[in-house]
């Protein structure tokens, strides 16, 4: 077993001791069949199936019935789904794993048709040029309604519940989901948030939205085990655009985090070259200095080398997970990986969910 690779090696993330480097991504799988939006034992079994990663990161479940947006999808704002959770996380643990709860919210990224016609809510009343998956198909976003100061602070509450939920479904720690085009990004963005009050107006007021998250979530859980998932480079085309504003405004958005004691920030690098994405996760790690797991596009390889450089703390994989359960497994014994099938990703009961089987030699 080649466990001089730096993806085996144990690594420590705030409170987290993980046994290798290698972090499952984590990833809309569209199985929450049920009127209650509750996981089930499918889910059990599929994140008990891949226990062998360092650290699981659960899809991104709602926070509460404004999240929604996407069909499907678990949330863990009541106490049908919490139960669910409690199955999953005792599935994981007895398997010998590491799970932590990822949160998420899309705000304006929604659309109608989740609401029963009414709006959702954003930041500002723009709409951010987004799809929403409804019940009858992908659906251009809509310009949304502006969120009230007491619906903000209602939100940050929503969280705080959730993260409360998450400790009692036993699991390990939470991540909030701040990436790409959903609701806390909505937030960062000044196309998107122009707001005049506590919550908009400048980078440092556009990023209150998520420290005061940060702040109710660590209060339920102690920020060594809290996580934030973000994506500076995101570009759709339209309202987010990964330019050196934005870039700047993140920078600042890290050396504050710095001091947040919080386990890791996840964060999303480009598709490119070693070289490429090296320089972009040293720019990353020259304003924050606390652990970094480092996502998108990376292979065995490639992991391997960005983590022999010193500048992350362990690699996130997502659509390698979907196929070989056994994931790190496969890294270790140099077995090649499993492909998935693209059509069933979101759609189907165990099919091209847990049906994926172990390496096992001909």
């Amino acid at each position: 077993m080649t466990t001089t690779q730096p993806l085996l090696q144990p690594v420590r993330l705030g409170a987290l001791e993980l046994p290798n480097s290698v972090v499952m991504a984590p990833m809309t799988r569209a199985r929450a069949q049920n009127a209650e939006l509750a996981p089930t034992d499918l889910h059990a079994t599929y994140y008990a199936q891949r226990a062998g990663a360092g650290l699981i990161v659960t899809e991104g479940t709602w926070v509460n019935t404004d999240a929604i947006g996407f069909i499907n999808v678990p949330g863990i704002y009541s106490d049908t789904q919490t139960a669910g959770w409690v199955k999953v996380t005792e599935a994981v643990h007895e398997a010998g794993g590491r799970i932590v709860s990822q949160f998420g919210h899309v705000g304006a990224a929604s659309h109608p048709d989740h609401f029963g016609g009414r709006l959702p809510a954003g930041p500002s009343a723009i709409n951010p040029g987004e799809k929403s998956f409804t019940p009858s198909g992908p659906k251009d976003t809509v310009t949304p309604r502006a969120y009230t100061a007491a619906e903000i602070a209602a939100t940050i509450a929503d969280y705080r519940r959730a993260a409360e939920n998450a400790r009692r479904a036993g699991f390990d720690g939470v991540e909030i989901h701040a990436q790409q085009s959903q609701l806390i990004p909505q937030f960062l963005n000044p196309r998107l948030n122009q707001r005049t009050d506590a919550y908009g107006g400048s980078s440092e007021k556009r990023a209150q939205f998520l420290l005061d998250i940060l702040d109710a979530v660590s209060d339920v859980w102690g920020s060594d085990r809290v996580s934030v998932k973000m994506s500076p480079t995101w570009d759709n085309g339209g309202t987010f655009t990964a330019d050196e504003e934005a870039l700047a405004d993140y920078d600042q958005l890290f050396k504050k985090l710095s001091d947040s004691n919080l386990a890791y920030l996840h964060l999303l690098g480009t598709p490119g070259t070693i070289e490429e994405r090296i320089a972009l996760f040293s720019r990353y790690r020259a304003h924050y200095q606390g652990n970094i797991v480092a996502n998108l596009g990376f292979t065995q390889a490639l992991g391997n080398e960005i983590l022999d450089h010193g500048i992350v703390n362990a690699v996130s994989f997502a659509e390698p997970f979907i196929a070989n359960p056994d994931l790190v497994e496969r890294f270790a014994q140099g077995h090649p990986l499993a492909d998935g099938d693209r059509g069933t990703y979101y759609a189907g009961h165990s099919e091209g969910y847990t049906d994926y089987p172990a390496f096992t030699a001909n």
